[in-house]
């Protein structure tokens, strides 16, 4: 049996997504509308059981196992907080939890001024990255320990949350939760993502993967570029973000699909390589006047392979 959809739209994205979900067999549960008013009309309208404008009502309906979201980044910001779990669902328990979350922070920025981890010219991307390491236990003994591969990844992700987020303290739990999510919730998916990539591209271009064959360039792809750091460092934070509303709503494999977008998008350029190094440091590099488009193309393929925007790996 499917599981229970809750959708988060304005109310031209609900009209598209919620048909979209009914007809792939989905049972859309829950519909949350800006307004009460308008909540109400697009769940009549949509055959909606449940409709509300409260946030807290959609993530906590009994019948609701995924949410799907599609709203303008503020929005997303809200619901991406309570879904990750920053903050919790209760509207009430939001003020105090909140200043638990700041003390919190304070109190472990404070420690590691005091051990001298940090100071005042410490990079805010890596203040959050050694808050990280304290409250994970990972502290290395010394400042002089080369960084570790897992932080790599949090700085990428951080370095582009911060693009995207201007209070600090809620930047630092958006990347603290989105990694925790992505090493837990998400670990043994992203561990295949490599080979689903490879499945993909037979389909859609069978001489485009013989060329990457043939070049010996497949073990070498930036995969953790595009799969452990999630695309930061790779697409501009306008794009980024909306593959990362979808990885927070509950799949990782759009990150395959927009892969597979780039490896289309360029298909000759890539072609024209013919080292399997000029390939990688190419999709490392590459343009960023049309990475938009890429991300709405790869959105299509992933609703044309996995026959829904809410479907996750």
């Amino acid at each position: 049996m499917l599981p229970g959809v809750g959708v988060f739209g304005t109310g031209l994205t609900a009209r598209v997504i919620v048909p979209l979900l009914q007809a792939e067999g989905f049972a859309v549960k829950a519909l949350w509308g800006r307004t009460a008013e308008e909540a109400e009309e697009l769940a009549g309208e949509l055959s909606v059981p449940f409709h509300t404008s409260r946030i807290d009502e959609v993530l906590l309906h009994h019948d609701v196992d995924l949410v799907c979201i599609n709203l303008p980044p503020p929005l997303t910001r809200q619901v991406a907080v309570k879904t990750l779990g920053i903050i919790p669902p209760h509207h009430k328990s939001h003020a105090l939890v909140m200043n638990y979350r700041k003390e919190q922070y304070w109190d472990v920025h404070h420690a590691l001024r005091v051990i001298r981890f940090i100071n005042d010219s410490t990079p805010q991307v890596d203040v959050f990255l050694r808050i990280h390491q304290l409250e994970s236990g990972k502290l290395p003994r010394n400042l002089a320990f080369p960084l570790e591969p897992e932080d790599e990844v949090f700085l990428a992700i951080a370095k582009a949350m911060e693009e995207m987020v201007e209070d600090p303290i809620e930047c630092y739990w958006l990347v603290s939760s989105f990694v925790n999510q992505l090493n837990s919730k998400h670990k043994d998916a992203l561990q295949q993502l490599p080979k689903i990539l490879e499945q993909y591209l037979n389909i859609e271009d069978n001489r485009l993967l013989m060329h990457l064959k043939a070049c010996a360039a497949m073990s070498k792809l930036p995969y953790d570029l595009w799969f452990k750091k999630c695309f930061a460092g790779c697409l501009p934070e306008s794009s980024l973000q909306r593959v990362w509303d979808k990885i927070i709503s509950g799949s990782c494999k759009i990150l395959v699909f927009v892969a597979l977008e780039i490896f289309l998008t360029f298909k000759m350029k890539i072609i024209a390589l013919t080292t399997a190094e000029k390939i990688t440091q190419f999709l490392e590099n590459i343009p960023q006047d049309n990475t938009d488009a890429i991300v709405s193309k790869a959105v299509d393929l992933w609703r044309t392979h996995c026959g829904t925007p809410a479907h996750s790996v």
